[in-house]
């Protein structure tokens, strides 16, 4: 196809070529999608502390494949359901509905509790008859020598010794595991919150907090560990808080909208320390508790939170179907802005090139997300044929869009790239494979590893279902 035709071709499929110059010039606009891409999106309570609560009205095939960017499902629960007697595990409690969504590419992420307000022994009962001491409480009361709810010491050695075993057995199925985003330390404090208010009311120590925070370091190596705001609650301070950003750890804040107004969060100056870092972790209250009280309204303050807490990660705490209901005009404002966005604000390239030359493409960039890209990627260009094989792959390894800054979608700062790329070069007197011949070729760009592999979902059109995304076509000439 030659001039005019091709230049009206062009313009169908809404590219702008540049006055005088013979370089197709296109501007995509974000379509508006939610996006899962790594380290980041909604996670679902399959079991938030009670095992029923939210999983359990769900059929066994229902995935949540029309949530808007789900990522991962999160399991809320307490110890003694996967160590029911010292060394004896059983792990269906997570494997079950685990791979019901990892057979559709997402994650999980785990919270495994030792007190909680509605059942005795949270943490196994052998563990107290192994000699490990602690209070029986009732929840507003405290510790109550009737109360009908155990709490271990969090600082008894033979509590730690044994919670450690378990650890080590938890670390040996999931640590470094791409399976799992990341997992809480929810080892200490009622339903592993951090704090002890409707459980034993006891204060303890920053000391004790770093206890905790050493001894799943020890065994989680590779998976990125969370950290509760509310560490810092019965007026312990930063320490642990600070403690744990050093240590690589994220900030996990729960119960966003438990209050309404100027009280529907407290933390957001303790996340400025992780974001750069780190994706955070958002939890909203219960939905419909929240709801219920009025706190609420159209939760617009759980998107000004994922804004204040540049968020990477928020959930879906209820049922799931009525919170999306409920709901759907604000999870797709907090898609638009929920970890990182990277928008292709323009990209440019020859109409023709020699075959024997090179491929000089340039693009402009903008992460229009409240967080950086964490992962990191690079942007590629991959030329196909017309029977849609891959003729040539182009990576530009000196642009990695995790240095975007997160800023305002459509107004925030854009950062060139350009690279020049030989189209068939010669090794010792033989083709490479790729670029062979002359013809006109599709052009897509996708972000992803060093090889030219796609990781990053983007918010354009044209994706060949691997996430690359069709920009036009390029003419090789011999």
């Amino acid at each position: 196809m030659h001039g005019k035709k091709w230049i009206a071709c062009l313009l169908l499929m809404g590219c702008s070529i540049s006055a005088g110059a013979d370089v197709v010039v296109v501007h995509p606009g974000d379509t508006g999608e939610a996006l899962v891409n790594p380290g980041m999106g909604w996670g679902f309570h399959y079991y938030s502390n009670i095992p029923t609560n939210y999983g359990s009205k769900l059929a066994p095939s229902d995935t949540l494949d029309d949530f808007p960017g789900l990522s991962h499902i999160y399991l809320r629960i307490p110890w003694s359901y996967l160590e029911p007697a010292e060394g004896k595990f059983d792990w269906s409690a997570l494997d079950v509905p685990a791979q019901r969504w990892l057979d559709k590419g997402k994650q999980i992420a785990l919270r495994i509790t030792c007190s909680e307000s509605w059942m005795r022994y949270a943490t196994p009962r052998w563990v107290e008859k192994a000699g490990a001491k602690g209070y029986n409480f009732t929840v507003g009361k405290g510790v109550d020598k009737d109360g009908p709810f155990w709490e271990p010491d969090y600082d008894d050695p033979v509590f730690l010794e044994k919670l450690g075993n378990f650890l080590a057995a938890l670390a040996k199925r999931y640590d470094g595991s791409e399976e799992v985003a990341f997992i809480d330390i929810g080892s200490f404090g009622v339903w592993g919150e951090g704090h002890t208010y409707h459980s034993s009311k006891l204060p303890y120590s920053s000391k004790t907090l770093i206890r905790h925070i050493d001894l799943h370091l020890k065994h989680f190596k590779k998976t990125l560990l969370a950290a509760n705001d509310d560490f810092v609650s019965h007026g312990r301070g930063v320490e642990s808080i600070e403690y744990a950003c050093k240590r690589g750890l994220t900030l996990r804040d729960d119960s966003i909208l438990v209050q309404g107004g100027e009280n529907a969060y407290f933390h957001a100056d303790l996340a400025q320390a992780f974001w750069p870092k780190v994706p955070v972790v958002l939890e909203c209250e219960h939905y419909g508790g929240s709801k219920n009280r009025g706190n609420w309204q159209d939760g617009r303050l759980y998107l000004q939170a994922v804004e204040d807490y540049h968020a990477s990660y928020a959930s879906i705490h209820w049922w799931p179907r009525e919170f999306q209901e409920g709901n759907r005009d604000l999870i797709r404002r907090i898609n638009l802005r929920l970890g990182y966005r990277l928008q292709l604000t323009e990209a440019s390239w020859p109409m023709e090139v020699d075959i024997d030359s090179k491929l000089v493409f340039s693009s402009k960039w903008r992460n229009a997300g409240v967080a950086p890209c964490l992962p990191g990627g690079f942007p590629a260009v991959t030329l196909k044929d017309d029977k849609g094989g891959i003729v040539g792959v182009f990576v530009d390894e000196r642009f990695d869009v995790g240095s975007l800054v997160p800023c305002e979608p459509n107004t925030g700062v854009v950062t060139n790239q350009e690279a020049g790329f030989a189209l068939s070069p010669r090794l010792h007197g033989d083709w490479r494979p790729g670029v062979r011949k002359a013809g006109m070729y599709e052009l897509y760009i996708s972000i992803g590893t060093r090889t030219g592999t796609p990781k990053i979902a983007l918010p354009l059109p044209d994706n060949d279902n691997n996430n690359r995304y069709r920009l036009g076509k390029i003419k090789v000439k011999s």
